[in-house]
Formats: C-alpha cells, structure tokens, sequence
C-alpha cells in the first residue's frame, strides 16, 4: 500500500483540514476518530502479517489512543447535550 502526503479528495493543507475536522459536531467527529482507528488497527493487522511487529504495535497503540480521544469527545458531546436539554 502507498502512503500519500496530501489528500487526492481534498484540496486544503494538513493545517486547514484539521480546522475543519475541529469544528465538525461532536458526534461527528467522534465517528470520523472511531473509523480512524479501525483503520489503524487494520494496517496494524496487516503489518503484524507482514512480520513488521514493531511498526503493528505502534500502530495497534495509536489506534487505542485514537479510539480513546473518540470517547472523550463522546462524553464532550454527552455533557454539551445535557446542557442544552435543561434549556
């Protein structure tokens, strides 16, 4: 598999993208971080396959970090809702 610098879909910079990956819903950028690290843990799979172990570790971790910054922004979202649905 090839890795790339850029985005062939989107135009904007790593910076710019990141601005508008922040200022997604909370729900939805929980769901973009979940479907990232499913597919870190996935390359970390098929690394691990390959009997790069070292690289499938660091992937494997980065995915459970990944998927632990979902679930912070999950209880974000949890705690603005129960705001507004005092309103």
């Amino acid at each position: 598999m090839l890795h790339y610098e850029t985005l062939e879909k989107y135009s904007g910079s790593l910076a710019e993208l990141a601005v508008e990956l922040g200022d997604l819903r909370y729900d939805a950028l929980a769901a973009f971080l979940h479907a990232l690290s499913q597919k870190l843990e996935m390359d970390a799979v098929a690394d691990s396959n390959r009997g790069r172990v070292k690289l499938a570790s660091v992937l494997l971790k980065s995915a459970t970090d990944v998927k632990s910054a979902a679930s912070e922004i999950e209880r974000a979202n949890e705690n603005l809702r129960s705001v507004y649905d005092k309103f």
